[in-house]
C-alpha cells in the first residue's frame, strides 16, 4: 500500500522555524520521489521543494535558501526544514510520491500518492 503522511504544521512568528515530517510506505521510499507542495487560500497548489531517490534537491525561487528538504532512510521520513518564514509562506503544505513500479508488483504501472496535508499560518 502506497501511503504518506504530513505532520509539523502549526502556528509560528515572523522569521520563526518549523519542521514538516513526511513518513512514507516502506515500498516506495527508497524509489520514489517526493515533493513537498503548499496551497494557499484562493490560489493554485504549487511545488516547494523536491527530493529524488538519489537525494537530488530542487526548490522553488520562493523558498531558495530558507527551506531545506532532505531524507531520513532509517525512518522513512522526508523533512522540510522552514526557517526565516514569511507570511506568505502561510499554506497547508502537502506531501507527494510519485514513481514508476516494475511489471508485476503492486506499484506497477506507477503511483501518486498525496497526504492530507498540514496547515502552516505565519503571523505575528
Amino acid at each position: 500500500q502506497v501511503e504518506v503522511a504530513e505532520s509539523g504544521g502549526g502556528l509560528v512568528q515572523p522569521g520563526g522555524s518549523l519542521r514538516l515530517n513526511c513518513v512514507a510506505s516502506p515500498v516506495i521510499f527508497s524509489i520514489a520521489t517526493f515533493g513537498w507542495y503548499r496551497q494557499a487560500p484562493g490560489k493554485q497548489r504549487e511545488l516547494v521543494a523536491e527530493i529524488t531517490k538519489r537525494g537530488s534537491t530542487d526548490y522553488a525561487d520562493s523558498v531558495k535558501g530558507r527551506f531545506t528538504v532532505s531524507r531520513d532512510n532509517a525512518n522513512y521520513t522526508i523533512y522540510l526544514q522552514m526557517n526565516s518564514l514569511k507570511p506568505e509562506d502561510t499554506a497547508v503544505y502537502y506531501c507527494n510520491a510519485r514513481g514508476r513500479g516494475s511489471p508485476g508488483t503492486v506499484l506497477f504501472p506507477a503511483y501518486d500518492s498525496w497526504g492530507q496535508g498540514t496547515r502552516v499560518t505565519v503571523s505575528s
